[in-house]
């Protein structure tokens, strides 16, 4: 009874308030080890900071000191280098992007009212479809992003809809430099990464080019392999360039709480304000009040996550955003859960199911053109005598997967992906299951095409056939 008084007494004087039970560490990393294991991340690091200190460093099959890509979460770089030109006076928000940049002209004439903060809102107007970035020609530096951008016409006006595009991020990115006179690089080691103590942090701008020798091995996944692989090359400066380690993530959570020096405070809380559809400047926003960016490379992911309780996490890990994996959200969110005394989700992951089932389509789909070519005489014959029109219409459906394997790129990107660019190369990184299996359909179907032609063409009138054949009749005008 007296223990229980004296509880009671502590909990109701001022300044007694017990402090915070601290994570079970020991069940986050658990957790990680059991995510990277069921997605078949090779290398997973962590880093999880409170307020402004850094709480916690893990990692699974690699090293918290490891470089490796963060990917698009590398936006909100920029968007600080850009407000620290803002409180510098270099450079306004609602200053359209043409009184910095005068060889900024685009295709549309409304490009003339993109402002700067359209450029960080992602609400230019340009989009992966009216300047489809990765489909062409890859700049080698942001002043040559500039010069692609002219090909660009708008989706809507500027301002009035969100659209995200890695192009807002070059033009942003250009912005900086021309605003300090350094390159976007040097202006980042000088101004961000240095004064943030990330001094093993680095930003490139084309991939796989430019990719530190200590950094990561990145890797796309098969059939339950990961296998390692090369990014396809990319211009990524300003967008999703930037190359670091877990530790120097924790540095960069930090800032975002405080901003450690190198923003106002009412810069920071402005980069944290959404606004369109969540999104505010290199981060994006949540009912429930989290602040958060994903980061996804064909051969990497990654994402931070500010929480309301003052918790950051930072996640990276070292294989592509890929069918059955579009990121690494899920695992933040369980992270997130247990820092709440929460039980997380058990780990999931169709990656493996996904390819499996795509395995045995390709398998199926190549017995069948085996049995197709096999038949081809019998069909042959019982189609013999039938107008060429008519055969036509029967042969043309089998051409479907090489349609489907031709557009794959805009079939996934445009309709699957939100409007999203892809070459071929990419998108045979984003899923070789797929590929695999349209392209096997497709060659066996051509296979198919080729067989009965030939059959038909041995069964035409003037040809040897075996008694009782039927003649294959000629079409109308033959």
């Amino acid at each position: 009874m007296w223990a229980a008084m004296a509880a009671m007494t502590l909990a109701v004087v001022p300044g007694q308030a017990m402090a915070a039970p601290e994570p079970d560490w020991a069940a986050v990393d658990r957790y990680v080890a059991e995510y990277a294991a069921e997605a078949g991340y090779p290398g997973v690091a962590v880093a999880i900071t409170e307020g402004d200190r850094i709480a916690h460093l893990g990692a699974h099959g690699t090293t918290t000191s490891a470089p490796r890509p963060i990917a698009s979460v590398s936006k909100a770089f920029t968007a600080l280098a850009v407000m620290q030109q803002v409180e510098a006076g270099t450079l306004a928000l609602d200053t359209p992007v043409v009184s910095y940049l005068p060889e900024f002209r685009l295709a549309d004439p409304r490009g003339g009212g993109i402002t700067v903060r359209h450029l960080l809102n992602q609400t230019s107007g340009i989009t992966d479809t009216t300047l489809p970035e990765k489909s062409l020609p890859q700049p080698d530096s942001l002043a040559g992003a500039v010069e692609r951008a002219r090909q660009a016409t708008l989706a809507s006006d500027p301002g009035v809809e969100y659209h995200y595009t890695n192009t807002n991020f070059h033009l942003a990115a250009r912005l900086v430099e021309v605003a300090s006179g350094e390159p976007f690089g040097d202006y980042l080691r000088r101004h961000v990464f240095e004064p943030a103590g990330m001094r093993s942090t680095t930003t490139i701008t084309r991939t796989p080019r430019d990719l530190p020798p200590d950094a990561a091995d990145g890797h796309v996944y098969a059939y339950g392999l990961s296998l390692p692989a090369s990014e396809p090359d990319r211009f990524v400066a300003g967008s999703d360039g930037v190359i670091a380690t877990a530790e120097d993530m924790a540095r960069w959570l930090v800032v975002q709480r405080t901003g450690g020096g190198l923003v106002s405070a009412g810069s920071l809380a402005l980069m944290h304000s959404p606004a369109r559809d969540n999104y505010a400047m290199g981060w994006e926003t949540d009912s429930h009040g989290w602040v958060r960016h994903s980061g996804i490379w064909f051969t990497a992911t990654a994402g931070a996550l500010m929480l309301p309780d003052g918790h950051g996490i930072a996640v990276m890990a070292d294989s592509g955003v890929a069918l059955g994996n579009e990121g690494t959200a899920q695992l933040e969110d369980g992270i997130a859960a247990i820092l709440g005394g929460r039980t997380p989700p058990e780990p999931s992951s169709m990656r493996l199911v996904i390819d499996l089932a795509l395995g045995a389509l390709t398998l199926a789909g190549l017995a069948l053109g085996i049995r197709g070519v096999l038949r081809a005489r019998r069909w042959a014959t019982r189609m013999a005598g039938r107008p060429w029109w008519g055969l036509v219409v029967r042969l043309a459906p089998r051409l479907v997967p090489v349609v489907v394997l031709v557009t794959l790129p805009y079939l996934l990107g445009r309709v699957v992906g939100g409007g999203r660019d892809l070459t071929f190369e990419q998108v045979a990184y984003y899923s070789p299951a797929l590929v695999v299996w349209f392209a096997a359909l497709a060659l066996a179907q051509v296979a198919v095409i080729a067989a009965r032609s030939v059959a038909l063409v041995r069964l035409s009138p003037g040809r040897a056939r075996p008694a009782g054949t039927p003649a294959f009749a000629r079409g109308p005008g033959s």
